[in-house]
């Protein structure tokens, strides 16, 4: 297949489109300078504090990628599905449904070492892609909006877990699962789970599947023009369904994963909690790619572990992260959205002309 060659207008909006997310990030973390020092506090001892407590040993680098790792799989899971067109909200529940699968199996059936480990794995995966498949069977055949059956769905699921860990694997009475087995835990490398080493494959993985396969362009095709995909031939509803399990099921492993590498090892009040809406910005920040997202998921967890750090050294309230966050988040959803303004538009054509000019002139 012959390679599209891009105009210089096209070339510049992608280079903009690129530059969007690094510009947001200085552009929060300027203002949280100034907000930082509207409190009487050096904002460069503040940062300097936020990286040696997010990076400035292995141990804390382990904690950071842990604290990153859900994250990653939100993420992804809100890529794949806008791929295709379709809004997948419901990451929280799915990767909530993913972790009360993986405690049902390995609680219920009693088992433990590896098969343990696989099954509960399993488990999540299938528990994810069965919330996923739900908003999707309810939008192909009764066309219900995805955007609010899978939010409503978080709510399902988030009072399924509350059963889960205060009736049917209460440990003691207590609002929590017993502790899943040492056995069927996800082993560590270099101080952190395994489970952030699957994230980044897997991350790795999804992108050459969306970028790289007949498949992934078909599920780009029907999110791009899903009428012109049907003129063409492509089974539009398949995909979007399929795109809603695969969606789901990369939330449910992260789920699994959560529970099945991450201290307490049990399912408690606040498991997965903002987890998918976190997702969901990293997917827009990332521009809806998979390796973006797995950088932008780094990047919330060094401000979520360092963010204490901080708290500690200058006096500051941690929700100046949180702040943070949320420009991050506001200056890239603008910067993209103004990407597509007339007035945006003509200064990149204004601005290809002229290089195509100097070069030629050169």
């Amino acid at each position: 297949m012959a390679k599209k060659v891009l105009s210089m207008e096209e070339k510049n909006e992608r280079r903009f489109m690129v530059l969007t997310p690094v510009i947001s990030v200085l552009l929060a973390l300027i203002v949280g300078a100034i907000i930082i020092g509207c409190l009487g506090k050096n904002p460069l001892v503040g940062y300097s504090a936020m990286l040696e407590g997010s990076l400035g040993s292995m141990a804390k680098i382990s904690k950071t990628l842990e604290r990153a790792c859900p994250l990653v799989f939100t993420g992804l899971c809100a890529v794949f599905a806008y791929k295709c067109g379709v809004f997948n909200l419901g990451g929280e529940g799915q990767f909530i449904m993913g972790g009360c699968a993986t405690a049902a199996v390995i609680l219920g059936l009693g088992v433990d070492g590896p098969g343990a480990l696989a099954l509960g794995l399993l488990a999540g995966i299938v528990a994810g892609a069965i919330w996923g498949l739900l908003p999707g069977i309810m939008k192909i055949a009764r066309g219900l909006n995805e955007m609010i059956t899978t939010i409503m769905l978080n709510y399902v699921a988030m009072y399924f877990m509350e059963y889960i860990f205060k009736n049917a694997y209460s440990d003691q009475g207590l609002p929590k699962t017993i502790a899943i087995p040492q056995s069927a835990r996800l082993p560590q490398v270099l101080g952190t789970h395994v489970g952030v080493i699957i994230a980044i494959a897997f991350g790795i993985f999804i992108w050459y599947v969306i970028f790289r396969t007949s498949f992934g362009f078909k599920i780009r095709a029907v999110g791009m023009n899903p009428i012109a995909s049907r003129v063409n031939g492509f089974p539009v509803k398949r995909l979007v369904l399929l795109a809603f399990i695969i969606s789901g099921a990369i939330a449910g492993l992260g789920g699994a994963i959560e529970l099945l590498g991450k201290t307490p090892f049990r399912l408690a009040d606040g498991f997965g909690s903002g987890f998918g809406f976190d997702g969901v910005a990293i997917a827009l920040i990332a521009q809806l790619n998979p390796i973006g997202a797995i950088v932008v998921a780094l990047l919330f967890g060094v401000l979520s572990t360092g963010g204490t750090m901080m708290q500690s050294v200058i006096g500051v309230p941690t929700a100046i992260v949180d702040i943070i966050r949320g420009l991050i988040i506001i200056f890239a959803v603008a910067g993209m959205a103004s990407v597509r303004l007339p007035k945006i538009k003509a200064f990149l054509a204004t601005w290809g002309a002229r290089t195509n000019k100097a070069e030629a002139n050169a």
